[in-house]
């Protein structure tokens, strides 16, 4: 009886295992909202560090994480480090492109709860009296990644973090003076 709920097991983890194998090798997540304020409000709020615990979704899951703003205050070479609870781990962003009013390119790289890095982009574009504000994530998925995402949809949860953070950003932008 043992010999066969052991032969079980191991069949169920080779059929993961055979499945993981199959997943792709990279996630995207990609989400988009309309902020009623000019592109150059939206792009200052996102270009600098100083401004994401107002509308950062991660922020209000640990408000007492620690927080630390390395290099200029905002734009290319800005660093933001944290270190919260098991919900937010331990990282880095780097912000590494900044073309005004059109995009922010960032570096983010994770410490814990698992290692791994992502490249992310907001990207701006005027849309009717607003901005369409794009947040988008990728990253490569290694094989354990793989195997996770089997049991746990890492694209849903990080994109509705996205639509958290850009409601946010949108109440943030909305209530800011106009350039």
């Amino acid at each position: 009886m043992i010999k066969k709920i052991l032969l079980g097991l191991v069949a169920i983890i080779a059929v993961i295992l055979v499945v993981a194998a199959f997943q792709p090798d990279e996630m995207n997540v990609t989400r988009s909202a309309v902020i009623a304020a000019p592109p150059e409000t939206v792009f200052k709020i996102v270009n600098d560090f100083r401004q994401w615990d107002a509308w950062s979704p991660w922020s209000k899951l640990d408000p007492n994480m620690n927080k630390s703003l390395e290099g200029p205050a905002e734009g290319v070479g800005a660093i933001y480090r944290w270190n919260g609870n098991a919900e937010v781990g331990e990282g880095s962003t780097s912000l590494i492109e900044s073309k005004p009013n059109e995009k922010v390119g960032m570096k983010l790289d994770f410490i814990r709860p698992f290692a791994g890095s992502s490249d992310v982009q907001f990207t701006f574009a005027p849309e009717g009296n607003g901005t369409k504000v794009t947040w988008a994530m990728q990253s490569k998925s290694p094989f354990l990644g793989k195997v996770a995402s089997l049991f746990m949809d890492c694209e849903k949860m990080c994109g509705d973090a996205f639509i958290e953070g850009l409601d946010n950003l949108g109440k943030v932008a909305t209530a800011a003076p106009k350039p």
